[in-house]
């Protein structure tokens, strides 16, 4: 019993001490500071030609860039917003909470068949403009057009139909 209580004793000792450690020298280029944060010497290591740390910019991008330590303003890299006239505009800009779901089943391909070409496919038999091989006499633009082609179309911007 002598011999665990001197143990004891040393192991759940307290000591306090007033001295800081690593004298107040710490790695601070772990911890990221944003630019209004941070001391004088943070702010003048991230001034001046030589950088050391960098600006943060908080997700805004640059509208140019930097020449001979001059910054240069490219036109094209300003965001330019394009805006509709809405003078004439009947509609308000408040949707209800209120209003029902739209539910719309998936567009398939026998639905965009029988919306562009079977009109034309059906009028064309009942008129009698087949050849022998069931292919129209006078076909229309759409039923001209090359598989490459009608993709390159499809792909284009306001192609869609509905």
């Amino acid at each position: 019993m002598s011999k665990i209580v001197p143990l004891i004793n040393l192991i759940s000792t307290r000591c306090i001490t007033v001295s800081a450690p690593r004298e107040g020298k710490r790695n601070f280029r772990k911890f990221l500071t944003p630019n209004k944060r941070g001391s004088k010497f943070h702010k003048l290591r991230q001034m001046g030609p030589n950088r050391e740390l960098p600006i943060d910019k908080r997700g805004v991008r640059d509208t140019g860039y930097e020449l001979d330590g001059k910054f240069v303003s490219v036109p094209e890299m300003i965001p330019e917003l394009i805006v509709p006239d809405l003078k004439d505009c009947t509609f308000k800009p408040y949707v209800s909470y209120k209003t029902e779901d739209v539910v719309q089943s998936e567009f398939t391909s026998q639905q965009l068949f029988d919306a562009v070409y079977s009109k034309k496919i059906v009028m064309d038999f009942k008129q009698g403009k087949l050849d022998e091989n069931d292919l129209p006499i006078e076909p229309s633009e759409e039923e001209k057009l090359q598989p490459d082609e009608a993709v390159v179309r499809a792909k284009r911007t306001g192609s869609d139909i509905f």
